[in-house]
């Protein structure tokens, strides 16, 4: 057996036969109150919570900006996520089961293992509870998380749960949280990251079942602090360190990169200005592909910054307008030296539009300003729509995440725009939501000009959802 498999298979025997020890120890079961509507149509205990959420996704593209896929794909995703947790009073055992799948896709498609993870355990967990201490302004509570969990740190720009995609970030590890009676918060955490399988294209055409893979030669820790009423908002700061390394059949970049980053916030208020302000540099080393012949590790040195400014007026539909910038470091092929920023376990959907078969932009080889809208016209309504323009940050790298590109850095900068929409509402509140949208990626200069840019016209994207929660 595989030593990535004996971990893995280690860490659920232990998970289980913890919850199940001190469950047969006979702890008191605390009154719980509210059931969802599948716990009360089950007939669960007080203690027990029970919920699912299934999503059905139409989606399609036309005018691909992906050099190698067909020049039009759609597909049809189901998402089911199912969620227990047994709370023990100062202990809660809890478990989430995925299955996400795509049918339809083209044979050439661009999907990948965020589009596609059938039947995973990815959450199964014991959250014990850490009393307060009552020593004045710094006391506090706490929650430590225990087995395979997954996270959203701070913005979600590098640590995330994922919503809008059809899979998850999940980890395996600890995860302790602390929080003072004035709301400053501290996390710190060690992890492996659970490595999605299968990964090559048959299997997830086939939605094949593969179990995911966790492994301690990709360890992935680090901490973030937050202080509340900093300059009219909240101060964060973090540091992040992931390392990883060939192994158990797997080829990796070996990347060992510490991410230092802070940011300050405010957050939207009607009749108010709201702010978010974010700064990363990554350094260490990594390689440039995960080839098996490419084993020269180079000097990383990479950034991104966000920038964002708005305003929220009273009445009507609450409408919120902001401005926007993105900008984030690419690779220039110097010897020796590598520049692309890793957003690591991010989330973008809500910076930068769409993702499953789209997914134009991300935090990397990018300088972005735009402008967003958002209204909401009724309690079961929201709607936002958006521009973009689009550089690259250095010329001789892919632009973002489309894989076009021109080494020789000939091809310029200006890539194009991007304007977004998008419109959720509640058929049945709390119960049954409705969501459609899509993008159009105006491709320019770059984008038409590189070397390996398809002539396939601009990309134009749309989907359509419902997502019932039980």
């Amino acid at each position: 057996m595989r030593r990535g498999s004996t971990e893995a298979t280690l860490i659920r025997r232990t998970t289980i036969a913890l919850a199940a020890a001190l469950v047969a120890q006979g702890i008191a079961l605390p009154a719980k109150a509210s059931p969802g509507p599948l716990a009360e149509a089950l007939g669960a205990p007080d203690a027990l919570s029970v919920s699912a959420t299934m999503r059905a996704r139409a989606e399609g593209i036309d005018g691909q900006f992906r050099p190698a896929p067909a020049a039009g794909d759609s597909m049809v995703s189901l998402r089911t996520m199912l969620s227990v947790e047994y709370d023990a009073g100062p202990v809660r055992f809890g478990g989430e089961l995925w299955d996400a799948r795509a049918y339809g896709e083209a044979a050439t498609s661009s999907i990948t293992t965020a589009d596609v993870n059938a039947v995973e355990l990815v959450q199964a967990y014991a959250k014990i509870e850490l009393g307060s201490w009552r020593g004045g302004a710094a006391s506090g509570q706490g929650l430590l998380t225990l087995g395979r969990q997954t996270m959203d740190i701070g913005s979600r720009r590098l640590v995330a749960r994922n919503r809008f995609r059809q899979t998850t970030n999940a980890f395996t590890g600890a995860n302790l949280e602390w929080t003072t009676q004035r709301g400053a918060r501290l996390q710190a955490f060690w992890m492996m990251p659970q490595i999605r399988r299968p990964d090559d294209a048959q299997g997830l055409q086939d939605n094949k079942l593969k179990f995911d893979l966790e492994t301690t030669r990709v360890q992935f820790f680090g901490a973030h602090a937050a202080l509340p009423h900093v300059l009219g908002g909240t101060l964060e700061a973090y540091g992040f360190r992931l390392a990883e390394q060939d192994g158990d059949n797997r080829l990796t970049r070996n990347r060992r990169l510490w991410t230092l980053g802070g940011r300050a916030f405010a957050r939207p208020a009607p009749g108010k200005w709201d702010h978010d302000v974010e700064a990363a540099w990554q350094f260490g080393t990594a390689r440039r592909s995960t080839g098996a012949a490419d084993t020269a590790d180079l000097d990383v040195s990479a950034w991104f910054v966000h920038a964002e400014a708005g305003h929220t007026l009273k009445g009507g539909w609450h409408p919120r307008v902001a401005a926007l910038f993105d900008a984030a470091s690419g690779d220039g092929g110097k010897a020796g030296r590598f520049g692309r920023f890793d957003t690591l376990f991010g989330a973008r959907r809500f910076d930068f539009g769409p993702t499953a078969l789209y997914g134009a932009l991300q935090r990397t080889n990018i300088i972005s300003p735009g402008l967003r809208l958002e209204l909401v016209p009724d309690k079961r309504s929201d709607v936002m729509v958006s521009y973009r323009a689009l550089w690259l940050e250095n010329p001789r790298d892919a632009f973002a995440t489309t894989g076009v590109r021109d080494a020789a850095g000939a091809s310029g900068r200006f890539a194009g725009h991007q304007a977004e929409a998008r419109l959720r509402r509640w058929l049945v509140p709390d119960l049954l939501q409705a969501e459609t949208g899509g993008a159009v990626l105006f491709k320019r200069g770059f984008l038409r000009n590189a070397p390996n840019a398809p002539a396939s016209g601009n990309s134009v994207y749309g989907y359509f959802d419902l997502t019932l929660t039980l």
